[in-house]
């Protein structure tokens, strides 16, 4: 993938979301690492996020997948989708949540179980509590239950 791409990726997500009959207004950005930034703006959201932004993800890796075909890509990429800003707020109030339940640890001197999160919430939750000395974050359990324990280092 290179700069070169963009049109025809821009091309094919418009052409995707214009199939599904919603209005979109779609922007890719330049790619960086291997991953091609796309900002879809609209005013069905909440469709095309879905319960806790499972079919964002589906919709992303639907994405990817089109343009893999496509454009015959071999090389690895990723597409990370963004609409309405949701993965950007969301990311913003898991540091927010992690940073008060980290203080909270440190005050009670008790540990925390976080809710069960999908492994974007809990890398997110992971980077936002590893700024911090005072404490230590860990994964438990399995599956959809997986979740993130906080108590003091």
């Amino acid at each position: 993938m290179n700069a070169a791409d963009l049109p025809k990726i821009k091309e094919i997500i418009d052409a995707f979301f214009k199939k599904t009959g919603l209005p979109v207004e779609v922007e890719v950005k330049d790619l960086s690492d291997s991953i091609i930034p796309v900002k879809v703006k609209t005013e069905d959201a909440q469709l095309l996020i879905g319960e806790r932004g499972q079919t964002l993800f589906e919709v992303q890796n639907l994405i990817k997948l089109m343009i893999r075909k496509q454009l015959g890509a071999q090389e690895t990429f990723f597409v990370d989708m963004d609409i309405n800003d949701y993965k950007q707020k969301k990311a913003e109030y898991l540091k927010e949540m992690a940073r008060l339940a980290a203080d909270d640890v440190v005050l009670t001197k008790k540990e925390k179980e976080l809710m069960p999160m999908s492994a974007y919430e809990r890398r997110i939750v992971h980077m936002a509590l590893a700024e911090r000395s005072d404490i230590i974050g860990e994964s438990l359990g399995e599956g959809a239950q997986r979740r993130i324990i906080i108590r003091q280092a």
